[in-house]
């Protein structure tokens, strides 16, 4: 593995997500919509500091973050809520944690190969996703 994100990802797999944002709130018809969605991610890593896009047919996503720096997040597009997030190294993987109005509620992101993993976390639902490097 390889703490080096860089680059453009397409998304090949995206397991559960129906449950993961069932357990975030979101509603029936925005839940349809975006399972059959494709997304891509751009992220723009310069060491610790990240600027990240994810972008859909539908809803784009941009979130930008210091590795070690807690930071309030507007998850504008998502589930429209203000949460504290602090997103931390745990060896090659990225771990963020969300506080806010729902428990246990993060993802982890890491690198193996060509392929970058996400693995998001709300209540007892994860979701996983896998993108392929373009």
């Amino acid at each position: 593995m390889t703490r080096d994100q860089n680059g453009t990802w397409e998304m090949e797999k995206n397991e559960n997500f129906d449950g993961y944002m069932k357990a975030l709130g979101i509603d029936f018809a925005t839940r349809k919509i975006a399972v059959c969605l494709h997304q891509t991610k751009i992220i723009d890593q310069d060491g610790d500091n990240f600027k990240t896009k994810t972008n859909s047919t539908f809803r784009n996503y941009n979130l930008d973050f210091t590795v070690g720096v807690e930071f309030d997040e507007y998850t504008k597009g998502l589930d429209d809520r203000h949460v504290k997030s602090l997103i931390i190294w745990e060896g090659d993987v990225l771990v963020c944690v969300q506080k806010g109005e729902k428990e246990n509620r993060g993802w982890r992101q890491w690198v193996e190969g060509d392929k970058l993993h996400l693995k998001l976390t709300c209540g007892d639902q994860v979701c996983l996703q896998v993108f392929k490097k373009k």
